[in-house]
């Protein structure tokens, strides 16, 4: 579990750490409805992940089980009911970004589910191009760019 220590205080669990950290630095929203309109698009990034699991779980090698009929019967229809969701709010935005007033900490969660899509199955996000290049734009923030260079590969 992830933990953050700020003032000898540990805060865990990783979206309370987002978007604490998002308060902090100017990227959680103009205001308080664009704020829950950025946790809405978080919360259903989690939907996704939950419906998604029984998947993962096998294609990672956590759990034993057919991960071809996995794909076919767990993955790929979830891909295909909230790909378009997706692409919808980031259209919707009119900045480019999740949030209408700009980059957020969500832009920063969808990239890297992005990303993840994109190692795993890039066939899927041949129908998104506009989600991949969402992750492009984040991931070439001066802020992010040198350390998205650098970083180590990892599998997510």
């Amino acid at each position: 579990m992830p933990v953050l220590e700020v003032d000898g205080k540990p805060l865990a669990q990783s979206y309370a750490i987002n978007r604490f950290l998002a308060r902090k630095y100017g990227l959680a929203g103009k205001d308080d409805w664009e704020a829950s309109q950025l946790d809405s698009i978080a919360d259903f990034k989690t939907d996704f992940q939950i419906e998604i699991r029984p998947y993962l779980i096998v294609a990672v090698g956590m759990a034993q089980g057919d991960k071809e009929k996995l794909f076919n019967e767990v993955f790929k229809p979830a891909f295909e009911k909230f790909a378009p969701v997706l692409l919808k709010l980031l259209q919707e935005s009119g900045s480019g970004f999740y949030g209408k007033n700009g980059v957020s900490w969500v832009d920063f969660e969808l990239a890297g589910l992005t990303l993840t899509m994109s190692g795993m199955h890039p066939e899927l996000l041949e129908k998104y191009p506009e989600l991949v290049k969402h992750m492009e734009k984040v991931h070439a923030l001066p802020q992010l760019k040198n350390y998205i260079e650098t970083r180590p590969k990892t599998p997510f």
